[in-house]
């Protein structure tokens, strides 16, 4: 398991629910610019330039933004 710092946990998860909510409402253009925001700040995020992320980084990080519950709890494990 990747150790992945809760805001960038965080960011992944409010970047899985403004997806969701996209997708309710396909032309919001609030939610496109927030979502496209949240993606830069993933992609560009500080803790990518100590490691490249493989795809197996994405999908864990990807799978924790579409989990609910406690972000630190399962960080820590």
């Amino acid at each position: 398991m990747w150790p992945f710092p809760d805001h960038l946990a965080q960011a992944q998860q409010e970047w899985s629910a403004t997806y969701r909510q996209l997708a309710e409402r396909p032309g919001c253009t609030e939610l496109r610019r927030r979502l496209y925001w949240l993606s830069a700040q993933l992609f560009f995020h500080p803790y990518w330039q100590q490691r490249r992320p493989s795809p197996a980084a994405w999908r864990e990080l990807r799978d924790l933004g579409r989990s609910d519950g406690d972000v630190s709890e399962r960080l820590h494990r």
